[in-house]
């Protein structure tokens, strides 16, 4: 079993911000539509911002300080979190198999989104006290992002696609 301090796993988010990135930005080259192109063009730059803000925060994350119920707990939650069959299907061969229509590009990114927040809410409890709050912004505006892929969904869904 690997163990992990909470430096790496941030690492390990910081690389599921790139993987979030890339895909949008393949979802905005793919796409014609131009609402499809600029909103996976902003969903790209804002993954982008993200992961310049994590790699500032991981220099003030610290060691947990809490007990775990049994050796290996906390490692082997953050270990499921981060191994994500979502993320291995985030290659521009996989993409190109999997990302058919605008409606499959919006439930990837949904799914990258609800991912995001948990990973983020867990390293909260990580990070000192004067990061905490540039977290919880990150994790306010995964929930936009999800906002604003549940709006497009609905209009993709009541056109019969775009």
């Amino acid at each position: 079993m690997n163990i992990f301090n909470i430096s790496e796993i941030v690492d390990l988010g910081i690389e599921k911000e790139k993987k979030r990135r890339d895909f949008y930005g393949l979802c905005a080259e793919k796409f014609s539509q131009k609402e499809m192109k600029e909103l996976f063009a902003k969903l790209r730059d804002w993954e982008e911002t993200h992961i310049k803000k994590f790699n500032e925060i991981r220099s003030f994350i610290k060691d947990p300080k809490e007990t775990e119920a049994y050796e290996g707990e906390l490692n082997s939650y953050m270990q499921a979190l981060l191994d994500d069959k979502l993320y291995k299907d985030v290659s521009p061969a996989k993409f190109s198999a999997n990302v058919k229509t605008p409606l499959d590009a919006i439930f990837y990114g949904i799914g990258f989104e609800k991912d995001a927040i948990m990973f983020f809410n867990e390293i909260v409890n990580y990070t000192v006290d004067s990061r905490k709050e540039i977290i919880r912004q990150l994790i306010g505006e995964e929930k936009q992002h999800i906002v604003y892929l549940a709006l497009l969904r609905g209009k993709v869904k009541n056109r019969g696609g775009v």
